[in-house]
């Protein structure tokens, strides 16, 4: 059996005027509790280092530079890399970075760094699917303006041999997108790591709004299931600055049952050993992608049968 035992650490609200180094330190007091219990792995939210400033709208796009990472690991975040190499454990990140190319071209990424129990950066993976608006919309009681402050990935969903299984990273609205899973499970994925801030108030449809913590959960649970993987989503819950968000951490089996959840809206650990060999149990049946989808057993068959393939049946 390969088990990774796995720390989802859901953290509270983060202040505007909350530091660095406050925020470092709640950081690190989830990672002990994690090694203590044992974690080969800690997951934090996105943008977790940070308050969610994407509701702020601003003029000068500069301005919102002290909210960015330039450098990773940075000074404040150094003892995050220390740490983890002292306590033999790995932690997975999520963070805003600003970064300069060969051309002089600034580009500003909502970032999940996967680093392993060593202290050393496995992965780094940027968030694809950005969710909002690009400039401000003045009837909002708050802004989302995600797209504004980030750039879209475009290296799609990677899969790493990490803590002795294959690793998958997303963040937030990749969540709710079928292909995120998908793209991931073609490639053997056996846990997928997502950080997310869900205000519970969505702005263009309030309806939706009590339904949030349904879909948040139907959307990973059914990523699991279908591609038979673990799931670990961990929020950053709460009231920050005014904006109640989602807590509701989980972590989800690839049966897509969720194993384990978190229960305040605070700072909290919760802690599931998984069996990944467990997720063989849909990736050798119901979802064989080799035996069902690919187009090699289609071509099989129409050999063996002088039949066409429909189009579009194969992945």
């Amino acid at each position: 059996m390969r088990h990774i035992t796995v720390g989802a650490a859901q953290l509270g609200p983060i202040a505007r005027d909350e530091s660095r180094p406050e925020v470092v330190a709640r950081l690190l007091a989830l990672m002990r509790d994690a090694a203590d219990r044992g974690c080969d792995l800690v997951v934090f939210p996105e943008l977790a280092l940070t308050t969610f400033f994407p509701r702020w709208a601003i003029d000068n796009i500069t301005d919102a530079d002290h909210w960015y990472e330039t450098e990773m690991p940075g000074p404040d975040t150094q003892p995050l890399f220390n740490e983890a190499a002292l306590l033999g454990i790995g932690f997975c990140l999520g963070y805003a970075e600003l970064s300069e190319d060969d051309a002089g071209v600034t580009h500003r990424r909502n970032i999940y760094l996967l680093v392993g129990k060593d202290g050393e950066t496995i992965a780094k993976f940027n968030k694809v699917h950005i969710p909002g608006h690009e400039e401000s919309e003045s009837w909002r009681p708050f802004q989302h303006l995600e797209r504004y402050y980030f750039e879209a990935g475009d290296d799609g969903f990677g899969v790493w041999r990490a803590f002795g299984g294959n690793i998958g990273m997303a963040i937030c609205n990749d969540r709710r997108w079928p292909e995120t899973y998908r793209e991931m499970g073609l490639q053997g994925v056996e846990m997928v790591l997502i950080g997310y801030n869900t205000p519970l108030h969505y702005a263009p449809d309030p309806t939706q709004n009590a339904l949030a913590g349904f879909h948040n959960h139907l959307v990973m649970q059914s990523g699991a299931y279908q591609n038979g993987t673990f799931v670990v989503g961990v929020a950053k819950g709460g009231i920050e600055e005014g904006v109640d968000s989602l807590a509701q951490t989980v972590i989800i089996a690839p049966s897509g049952q969720i194993i384990a959840q978190a229960i305040t809206t605070g700072d909290e650990l919760i802690v599931a050993r998984c069996d990944l060999d467990f997720c063989k149990t849909y990736t050798d049946t119901l979802f064989d992608f080799e035996h069902y989808r690919m187009p090699e057993h289609y071509q099989r068959i129409s050999n063996q049968r002088g039949v066409t393939p429909p189009e579009g049946d194969a992945e």
